[in-house]
């Protein structure tokens, strides 16, 4: 049986598919069009799933998609009828909704050769979101939680995950939303551009909590785990904010109002400088945030006496918050799949659908998602006859190009370069699924040089200077550098790196001392763990500084879109599964 599953008309747009109830391939859409968060029907991504599965359309038998237009109607109602929106409002919704119920006419269109004669399924959007974290995780029960912008009418949810069962306990509804606290505080900084919050993360560090009872203004904490905005503050209950543009990413206006200005003052353009204040803000914002989320995870872990909490929804990404949840709770275990997001509605709605129609297995522990290798995959072959079509451009950029037929070779090749200082791009296997690079797709450079940051943003990245890179260390080794000891494959927590470490890795301890780990594993990839093993031999450091394989775009797919970015920016070297092409 196949299922596949959507993220569809609304930023991240995804595709996966399962064969009886075990995942084969999952990517975003924004990886085959090169526009970033792209939105709409992920026609390419479906394509290559269905190819990677070996089938066509009309041997699916399930579509699940992570929204369901019928889902919470009561309290839609109850809310239109106090709060009247306006038109515009109203209209730009009965469009979303008809867009999104012409499902099938979008699969007739992009696939006229092939006739789905399946069902479609409607998965309310936190309902997937809550599947996407238990249903793969390595948990037989656990506590589940959702924390999102919006989606069917709710912000949060939560409840308990037992064998294949979750138990929906709660809901906080629209208008109330962490996502939208944390949105309109991004946009007041000046990104505003969809998924920039992770910006404020890297910024909050810098700044002091001088902003705490300002903020605390907008947002207020309730009993049973619950929070609701100041909407005086808001706009985004009253206005058209959000436009999702079919062939592009998501645009989001202004979610604050004049108020929200007379309480912090001016807002920051785009391009401004970073002051101090703004950095006190974000500091006050991710604070106050963290209030919130502890409130909440708290109050579930009283309330329902489980040690094991599973994670998702955009808020899901917030890994500053993550790393402090074991310092922070009761709880003692985590798990935060590595596309917490909208995207990864995809894979919760198909997992959704798989239980409800009768899957009743529950994963077994070799195919729990232990790892983000669902993306495409390419073979040496597929890279030489690149290199061959592409042979004249390469040696214009006075670059050479080796094959290593003796994989440890290669890898001792590579260990070597990075100790000396040189920014490798790294590609191999299967392209990451959610939005971390985490060594099939990756930058990679040497943590212990204090320079590396400037390096990279100098030759590559090009991103603001506040940012901070990431390490990817071999797993038995946490223990030695980060103060919490914890598995964190996807790099879905950051935690403190320990003090008489931090002088040891300059390049990706953040201001705060603090790092967002990926840990690697043997079995997971090997190619990337014996790559840190050597280099680890070299230098006496079991990580690398790793970062996104792109250059303000869209992470590179295919070996043509690591060849271009390798070729155009000041990249020393590309390793292409056994090729590597270097600059003289």
């Amino acid at each position: 049986m196949y299922i596949i599953g959507l993220n569809a008309f609304h930023g991240d747009s995804s595709a996966c598919i399962l064969k009886n109830g075990v995942l084969i391939a999952a990517a975003e859409e924004e990886r085959f069009r090169r526009i970033k968060h792209w939105a709409g029907f992920p026609s390419e991504a479906i394509k290559w799933c269905l190819s990677e599965a070996g089938i066509n359309l009309e041997n699916v038998e399930h579509i699940a998609v992570n929204q369901d237009p019928k889902a919470n109607f009561g309290k839609k109602m109850i809310h239109i009828i106090k709060n009247p929106p306006k038109l515009n409002m109203i209209l730009d919704r009965f469009r979303n909704k008809l867009e999104r119920n012409s499902l099938k006419d979008n699969f007739k269109k992009e696939f006229p050769d092939c006739l789905f004669q399946g069902l479609i399924h409607n998965v309310e959007h936190h309902t997937a979101h809550l599947s996407s974290a238990f249903h793969v995780s390595p948990f037989n029960e656990a506590v589940v939680l959702s924390v999102d912008g919006f989606g069917d009418f709710a912000s949060t949810a939560w409840g308990v995950g037992r064998g294949i069962e979750i138990d929906l306990k709660d809901r906080v509804y629209f208008p109330h939303s962490l996502g939208i606290y944390y949105m309109a505080l991004t946009q007041f900084i000046g990104f505003q551009n969809w998924g920039d919050e992770y910006k404020v993360m890297g910024l909050a560090p810098y700044g002091k909590p001088t902003y705490l009872n300002q903020i605390r203004q907008i947002i207020s904490l309730k009993p049973n785990g619950k929070f609701e905005l100041n909407l005086d503050y808001f706009c985004h209950h009253k206005e058209k904010t959000e436009y999702v543009w079919k062939n592009d990413g998501p645009l989001v206006k202004s979610l604050f109002t004049e108020k929200f200005k007379k309480l912090l003052g001016p807002p920051r353009k785009p391009g401004e400088e970073l002051t101090q204040r703004h950095k006190d803000i974000a500091h006050s914002a991710q604070a106050i945030y963290e209030e919130a989320f502890f409130h909440i995870l708290n109050t579930l872990h009283e309330k329902f006496k489980i040690d094991s909490i599973a994670i998702a929804g955009g808020c899901g990404f917030n890994s500053v918050a993550n790393g402090k949840i074991l310092l922070n709770t009761p709880f003692k275990k985590i798990y935060v799949q590595a596309a917490a997001g909208d995207a990864g509605g995809a894979i919760g709605a198909a997992f959704a659908t798989w239980h409800k129609i009768g899957g009743k297995k529950r994963l077994e522990r070799g195919k729990l998602h232990d790892h983000a290798y669902w993306g495409p995959s390419f073979t040496n072959e597929y890279c030489h006859l690149l290199l061959k079509k592409e042979k004249k451009i390469i040696k214009n950029e006075n670059c050479s190009v080796t094959h290593y037929n003796n994989l440890s070779d290669l890898i001792k090749k590579t260990a070597s370069e990075i100790a000396n200082g040189k920014v490798i791009g790294w590609f191999q296997g299967r392209m990451e699924w959610g939005p971390r690079a985490l060594g099939n797709r990756s930058i990679i450079g040497d943590p212990r040089r204090k320079n590396m940051k400037d390096i990279l943003n100098i030759k590559i990245k090009r991103r603001e200077s506040f940012r901070p890179f990431a390490p990817s260390i071999i797993h038995e080794k946490v223990s030695e550098w980060f103060e919490q000891k914890d598995e964190v494959p996807f790099m879905m927590q950051v935690y403190q790196i320990k003090e008489e470490k931090r002088a040891e890795i300059p390049a990706v301890t953040h201001v705060d001392g603090s790092g967002r780990l990926q840990s690697v594993y043997e079995h997971t990839n090997p190619r990337y763990y014996y790559l840190i093993k050597e280099f680890e031999k070299i230098t006496g450091v079991p990580m690398v500084l790793n970062t996104s394989f792109n250059e303000n775009e869209p992470v590179v797919c295919k070996p043509e879109e690591a060849l271009n970015t390798f070729l155009r920016t000041k990249m020393d070297m590309l390793v292409m599964e056994d090729w590597i092409i270097e600059r003289n």
